[in-house]
């Protein structure tokens, strides 16, 4: 227990004293919020009822699926594992670590943009807190597990950036943040259901906020541990300590296996 504290506080400080970590878990989510608070509440007023979750859950989205899987992706290929298996570090420390402590961070960005966005944008806090905060753990746990995945599946640093737009970019653009589920088009609803995102902004918006919703709820909450919990698993059995062992215990589009409660929900009302 000591060594994994040790761990989890030299990992906890790297992500402040770290300028790429830094920025991509405090200053581009902040930026961004403090963009959209000026300029998007200027453009849409509306925005300003969605604004805290869409950025809070901005927030844990650049963290944990952008800024999280690179790092441990270049300390396999620098052989950084290696050591850590000859020194008795097991590959659950490694990945929960790193997870632990990018969802710490972005907890932290989280309470920042939830408190100052009605004081400042006038963003409107939510009605329940407790369904508030366990929203927000259960998003920083989803996504963790997704950016652990994408670090074990991703061959080199050139990959792990496109698993990570693959998710990052319709989430942008479909996943309920910049625009209600309700007024996209038909067609491209189901779609939206594949992305973690839109289950969260769903569970803000009903639970949080009492606003009327598209998704069912309950399965939200359920598709969005699963999914959780399936990465994470998959991420422990994938993991691979060396980039040039070729003996791995699974394929990678095992990884797929995680996307299937979201499957599932494209086609439940």
């Amino acid at each position: 227990m000591t060594a994994f504290m040790h761990h989890f506080a030299y990992e906890f400080k790297t992500g402040l004293r770290n300028p790429s970590l830094l920025m991509i878990n405090y200053l581009f989510p902040l930026g961004f919020f403090a963009m959209m608070g000026f300029v998007m509440t200027a453009i849409n007023p509306l925005f300003q009822a969605s604004m805290v979750p869409a950025m809070v859950i901005f927030a844990i989205v650049a963290a944990t699926v952008l800024g999280m899987p690179g790092p441990l992706v270049e300390a396999r290929e620098a052989g950084i594992f290696r050591s850590y298996k000859i020194n008795g570090v097991p590959a659950l420390s490694i990945l929960a670590i790193p997870g632990l402590t990018t969802g710490f961070h972005a907890l932290i960005t989280a309470a920042i943009i939830t408190l100052t966005a009605p004081l400042f944008f006038g963003g409107h806090a939510p009605v329940n807190v407790g369904a508030f905060v366990g929203i927000t753990l259960l998003t920083a746990f989803t996504c963790a597990a997704l950016g652990m995945l994408i670090s074990v599946i991703s061959a080199n640093s050139r990959a792990t950036i496109l698993w990570s737009q693959l998710v990052f970019l319709p989430s942008m653009l479909i996943g309920g943040l910049m625009m209600p589920l309700d007024v996209l088009p038909e067609a491209v609803r189901p779609f939206s259901a594949l992305l973690p995102t839109s289950h969260a902004m769903q569970l803000f918006t009903g639970w949080a906020y009492n606003e009327p919703t598209v998704f069912n709820l309950p399965v939200s909450a359920l598709i969005l541990a699963l999914s959780g919990m399936l990465a994470f698993a998959l991420s422990i059995y994938l993991f691979n300590w060396d980039t040039h062992n070729q003996i791995r215990r699974g394929h990678p589009l095992m990884a797929l296996l995680a996307l299937a409660p979201y499957v599932v929900s494209m086609f439940l009302k």
